[in-house]
């Protein structure tokens, strides 16, 4: 299924959140969206940053949420993760049944072999790019593999995700798996600050670090 928008999202002359509301507007106006929503898998990093994600999407879509978060430096941490997004979806939902969550596991063993020999890269630097492909291809396979319509990721409200980058990799997936990237920058209006807003109403773990060991030494210098 090809993208909505006529035209394809060009970095150098468009703004990735006006492009997003311009797909929003267009998504809407479809005769048959009132009855049956776009399908679209959503990669989660976390709750802090899923929360404003999933505030803003909902109206939108049919969700589903992937957890694949090979990076993650423990065990212990992926599963505190993953917790605390499943108790924020449950509490932001209510009464009303919320998104399933979808994971592979605790998937280490990828993330290690993909930055081997880049452990001396600083932090936003070239292993960051190798890393957001590794999670969005998983989720560009899960999305064709479940027939979605859709797939994009929480990644870019966090201000120190390149967005540029996150958006590069999603379009040349899409254009290997044959599934729509949704382009986005959601740190942009007030994006980031909702999160915070969010994160605090629901007591939501906020984690100080990406989650690879490199992103966590990081954070100690």
């Amino acid at each position: 299924m090809g993208p909505i928008c006529q035209t394809r999202f060009d970095s150098s002359k468009q703004n990735a959140q006006r492009y997003l509301e311009q797909t929003l507007q267009s998504i809407k106006k479809e005769k048959d969206f009132s009855t049956q929503k776009k399908r679209l898998l959503l990669h989660c990093c976390c709750a802090p940053c899923s929360s404003y994600v999933l505030e803003y999407l909902s109206s939108y879509f049919d969700l589903t949420l992937f957890f694949y978060n090979p990076n993650i430096s423990s065990i212990e941490e992926y599963e505190k993760r993953l917790c605390e997004l499943k108790r924020f979806v449950v509490a932001f939902w209510k009464e009303k049944t919320p998104p399933p969550i979808w994971t592979i596991g605790y998937d280490s063993e990828s993330f290690d072999k993909m930055a081997k020999g880049m452990e001396d890269i600083p932090e936003g630097g070239s292993r960051c790019y190798r890393c957001y492909r590794l999670r969005l291809e998983a989720s560009a396979k899960a999305a064709l593999q479940g027939g979605f319509d859709y797939f994009t990721t929480t990644l870019s409200i966090s201000p120190k995700k390149n967005a540029a980058w996150l958006n590069e990799i999603g379009l040349s997936l899409q254009d290997t798996y044959q599934v729509t990237y949704l382009v986005s920058d959601f740190k942009k209006k007030g994006g980031y600050q909702r999160s915070i807003e969010l994160s605090k109403e629901y007591q939501l773990y906020r984690q100080n670090f990406c989650g690879c060991l490199y992103s966590q030494k990081a954070t100690q210098k």
